[in-house]
């Protein structure tokens, strides 16, 4: 695969947008909306308090705070929140969540994608990481496997389709997701999805009718 340039590299947020509603990627980084909401208030005060230190020694490792990384063969860039050097020479990241464990991949998928950054720059392999999570304060392993690492191959492949492709998905209401999303008030996502049942319902109707008279 053709590495990409710099000037099509994608933040690697968006991946964690992207697993959780490709909607809400397209919303955010075609149509460049935004909306803050208590969680998304949240997560930004735990960023800042895990940027706001830029290193940090302790016996047997050596940490570094909001590390820049890219990956041109991802076509990625972004901030790891800790990358920990370990005195036998492993390296270990660490991504702060404000909430708890999701039932989806995007955050080990994210967590992936900083590695393989950190892996291009560095040219030197990253076996795991973790996600420290606000809610329950503690560190949740991730390994970065082959099927993890593939995982965040096709996912980044498919954020590069969406964006290039300039098109927003239709709304499709799902309450878990879209109850707690910032988005919901540029999204709409009810009323589209209910305004789409109807416009199916009258389709049908029209071609019933249609049918008949012929």
């Amino acid at each position: 695969m053709k590495p990409y340039s710099d000037d099509d590299l994608l933040p690697i947020s968006a991946l964690q947008h992207l697993l959780f509603c490709e909607r809400q990627a397209a919303l955010i980084h075609i149509e460049q909306a935004w909306a803050e909401n208590l969680y998304t208030v949240e997560g930004e005060l735990l960023h800042a308090r895990a940027h706001s230190e830029s290193a940090e020694s302790r016996p047997g490792r050596r940490k570094e705070f909001g590390m820049p990384v890219r990956s041109l063969a991802l076509g990625l860039t972004g901030r790891v929140d800790a990358v920990e050097y370990r005195d036998d020479g492993s390296i270990m990241i660490v991504e702060y969540k404000r909430g708890r464990p999701k039932k989806n991949a995007s955050d080990t998928v994210q967590l992936c994608a900083q590695a393989i950054c950190l892996e291009e720059m560095t040219d030197k392999m990253i076996a795991e990481g973790a996600l420290y999570y606000g809610k329950n304060k503690r560190r949740l392993k991730v390994a970065f496997d082959s099927d993890l690492r593939k995982l965040t191959e096709e996912t980044a492949a498919r954020l590069h389709e969406l964006i290039a492709s300039g098109t927003t998905p239709a709304a499709r209401y799902a309450r878990e997701k879209c109850e707690r999303c910032s988005l919901k008030g540029i999204c709409l996502p009810r009323k589209l999805s209910e305004r789409k049942r109807v416009d199916l319902y009258l389709e049908r109707m029209i071609a019933s009718v249609n049918g008949e008279a012929q």
